[in-house]
């Protein structure tokens, strides 16, 4: 079993920067790729960004040049470091971990940018 809590969304005006974190407990053990997802009201998830347990990083070309994934694998987190936000980035971010065969699935930290 995997526990992820995130923490850092919040409410930024346009232009703006958020970090959100994600923490990781239980079985840490075997852990693969992890990865941010989002999704807004009516709309469905979208991959965010993921980072592989070596390092190697992929974006949704949204946010290419905007937001950068990193990984400490001694500290069992992962970061999304969020720059030049857009109103259209306003969803609900969750955190991701894949371990073996189970995927395993944060609760969830809203982020709201204003116009």
């Amino acid at each position: 079993q995997v526990q992820l809590v995130e923490s850092g969304g919040g409410l930024v005006q346009a232009g703006g920067s958020l970090r959100l974190s994600c923490a990781a407990s239980g079985s840490i053990f075997g852990i693969g790729t992890m990865g941010w997802y989002r999704q807004a009201p009516g709309k469905q998830r979208e991959l965010v960004a993921a980072v592989t347990r070596g390092g190697s990083t992929d974006y949704a070309d949204s946010v290419k040049g905007r937001f950068t994934i990193s990984r400490d694998n001694a500290k069992n987190t992962v970061t999304l470091q969020m720059n030049s936000l857009k109103p259209e980035d306003t969803a609900v971010y969750r955190c991701n971990a894949y371990r073996f065969n189970s995927a395993y699935w944060g609760q969830g930290t809203q982020v709201t940018v204003s116009s």
